[in-house]
């Protein structure tokens, strides 16, 4: 017989070993919620029958809970009938069992800490738990994952123990609510314009807004070509310059970031639009090289200028819901994170291990978790979505609610929904033909009622706000510049 190796005797000692548990402060609780049900009232909102050690221990609490859920009593007593009738304690040798609970009791000043040992210990079997599945599933257990969906899926298990642990919510109350209230409100009394959250880069917008908020789940939809990805990289940019100029004024770090999940576009083809915006060189012309030295020393001195941005892009394609909260979290905790930019939607999937029934519900999905990921993180995050091709049937082709794909589930979860809108995309394929008119008189009548039309919409877009949960809606017009992809403001008055 050889000796054991060393990877042998761990092999041992890993299973010998217990997972972690707290009978004494078990039967401690108990015994107090016998003797006292307010002691409840100090664990009720965290502590659940499952996350005893002992499945007796888990069962009496769970007991003890329901009767005082309804408003009676819960002592040796009263219980006795049912914990006869069940059986529950004959694991444990009946009733006589009761007698150990009292005497094992704790004052009720001390249910809540016991309550939370209990809890801690669950944590901990949990957390064991999903790191022998983790290296089950590595060494091939779940075949139909591949190793970069194990992550995801492992992630996905940890975020759901972490947020579903029950010590976070319960009541908040209404004097720390107004608090709250009267800070947001300092803070916009505070700030110069009308703006009291992040700046969106666009006057009209931010008047019409307040600005970007935190929390709040903002869709921005349109047909292809109407502009999203400028429209929403444009708002990226101006918050992280503002977060960027913020801290240069106070000589400090930037309080925050921004983040662009980039599912259709790279990092490169995103970062040229900027640099086209912000240094006036046609991004067409830059990919070709075609711009003069002047030009491309403007380009350099833009580029310095803009690396110092808080602003960071995933160009990951079809991530997973799951992946990008936990790179969110992730962004967050080391560099602060103010501003989330999704393009697109449609392009991403469900956290790893869901499998929704329809298209619909996948949708539904992905739009709760965005706004769980804005809740969660307290930051806006912006989702661009496509339109339906119903829009194209139409006379008026000013997108409605209904257009949107999925509409139900995204409509209802977005605290703002925005159609992105160019009349002069549309009245541009409208050009008369000279084939189609009988004379050229009347051919040249409607080419000219056609750059007549066409005068009136150039460089012009219209930022229509569908539903804003916190604001009036309407209409924002904007100004929009083809050659760089660029929208600012519209500025329909001018002084002399």
């Amino acid at each position: 017989m050889t000796d054991k190796t060393a990877t042998d005797t761990l092999l041992d000692e890993l299973v010998r070993r217990t997972p972690p548990a707290n009978l004494e402060a078990e039967m401690a609780l108990l015994g107090a919620l016998l003797t006292n049900n307010k002691a409840y009232e100090h664990v009720s909102d965290f502590l659940a029958a499952e996350h005893f050690a002992n499945a007796v221990h888990g069962k009496i609490y769970g007991a003890i809970a329901r009767r005082i859920d309804r408003g009676m009593l819960a002592d040796p007593i009263t219980m006795r009938a049912d914990f006869e009738h069940s059986g529950m304690l004959e694991p444990v040798g009946g009733t006589a069992y009761l007698g150990k609970l009292l005497a094992s009791m704790v004052g009720i000043v001390n249910a809540g800490e016991y309550g939370r040992a209990i809890h801690d210990a669950w944590i901990r079997r949990q957390l064991i738990d999903i790191g022998e599945n983790v290296v089950n599933n590595a060494y091939g257990a779940t075949t139909e994952l591949a190793g970069s969906e194990q992550i995801e899926a492992a992630e996905e298990t940890l975020f759901k123990l972490a947020t579903d642990k029950g010590q976070d919510g319960g009541f908040v109350a209404f004097d720390r609510a107004l608090a709250t209230a009267l800070e947001v409100a300092e803070h916009a009394f505070l700030r110069t314009g009308d703006v009291s959250g992040l700046t969106s880069g666009l006057r009209d917008f931010d008047k019409k807004t307040g600005g970007l908020h935190p929390s709040d789940l903002l869709i921005i939809a349109g047909r292809p070509a109407m502009g999203k990805t400028a429209l929403a990289t444009k708002i990226a940019f101006s918050a992280a310059r503002a977060l960027m100029q913020e801290a240069a004024d106070s000589n400090t770090q930037p309080r925050g970031s921004v983040a662009i999940f980039s599912l259709e576009m790279s990092s490169e083809q995103l970062a040229t639009r900027i640099l086209s915006e912000q240094a006036e060189i046609s991004s067409e012309r830059i990919r070709r090289g075609d711009i003069g030295q002047k030009e491309f020393d403007r380009f350099v001195r833009v580029t310095r200028e803009l690396q110092e941005l808080p602003l960071f892009i995933d160009e990951t394609p079809a991530i997973s819901l799951s992946a990008m909260r936990t790179r969110c979290r992730r962004l967050a905790r080391t560099k602060g994170l103010s501003l989330v930019v999704v393009d697109y939607l449609q392009l991403m999937r469900p956290a790893v291990g869901t499998r929704p029934e329809s298209r619909v519900l996948e949708i539904s999905l992905i739009t709760q978790g965005l706004k769980a990921i804005a809740k969660e993180l307290s930051v806006p995050v912006i989702a661009l979505s496509q339109l339906s091709r119903q829009v194209e049937s139409r006379e008026d082709k000013r997108p409605m609610l209904s257009d949107l794909r999925e509409s139900g589930s995204i409509e209802q979860d977005a605290d703002a929904v925005m159609f992105v809108y160019r009349e002069e995309y549309y009245l541009k394929q409208r050009m008369p033909k000279e084939t189609t008119y009988e004379g050229a008189e009347k051919y040249q009548a409607a080419l000219d009622d056609w750059h007549r039309k066409m005068d009136l919409v150039h460089n012009k877009a219209e930022l229509i706000l569908e539903k804003q949960r916190h604001g009036p809606t309407g209409t924002i017009p904007l100004y929009f510049e083809g050659e760089f992809t660029r929208f600012a403001d519209l500025d329909t008055h001018h002084e002399v």
